[in-house]
């Protein structure tokens, strides 16, 4: 069977960004990732961390593939529902519009509406000078992990509901990178949701920085 397959960030700089396989019938994803690998050999001291991918969504390394599956490799991230309005959930390749945000889910039943805008700054963690921030994202995959982790939210906290859009490409500094605007009758929900919303991208969104510094540059987690 013949299998396409996709990397991302730090694994797609060690390999390419596409390729295909051709692996025999009933090949698992954990096949298909020694075979990549051995093609790829740069990739090998990174097996104990990435994910799979199948076809746009996370996958266990027994799922059995198909002629014509689509896998991708992903590095780690950082450590509502889907038939949402267009523009409340998803991935911005400009500017975000934090008050449309807040419009699109602030109702007259909501008496807490809690904003969270995660910035571009100047300063990494260790102290280094950023001059410049992007973000690469599995567009497809993330639409629908940001869908999901928002219709969690509301599940997580009934009467809540939460608009979110990750930005890509080039974030300048100071300018949002991500925003998430939870809304809900009392304070307690709105404020639950948003951080919940906050921590679930940081552990599930298939989404990647990359902080350029004065000295160079180098892949970083995610996380405003």
């Amino acid at each position: 069977m013949r299998l396409a397959v996709r990397t991302f960030a730090i694994l797609r700089e060690l390999s390419v960004d596409r390729d295909t396989l051709e692996l025999p019938d009933g090949a698992t994803l954990a096949d298909a990732w020694r075979a990549f690998v051995d093609r790829y050999p740069a990739l090998a001291p990174h097996g104990e961390y990435v994910r799979g991918a199948l076809n746009g969504a996370y996958a266990p390394w027994d799922r059995e593939l198909q002629d014509g599956d689509e896998v991708g490799w992903l590095p780690p991230v950082s450590g509502g529902s889907g038939d949402l309005p267009a523009g409340r959930i998803g991935l911005a390749d400009g500017p975000i519009d934090v008050a449309g945000l807040e419009a699109s889910v602030a109702g007259v039943e909501h008496g807490a509406l809690v904003t969270f805008v995660g910035r571009a700054r100047r300063t990494s963690d260790d102290g280094r000078e950023v001059v410049q921030l992007e973000y690469e994202a599995f567009g497809e995959m993330a639409e629908r992990v940001l869908a999901e982790i928002a219709a969690d939210a509301a599940e997580r906290c009934p009467g809540s509901v939460t608009a979110v859009v990750h930005r890509t490409g080039v974030v300048p500094l100071g300018e949002a990178a991500v925003a998430i605007v939870s809304a809900a009758p009392h304070r307690g929900e709105a404020y639950e949701a948003n951080r919940f919303v906050i921590e679930a991208i940081k552990e599930r969104l298939p989404i990647w920085k990359r902080e350029r510094f004065v000295d160079g540059s180098e892949w970083k987690r995610t996380g405003a």
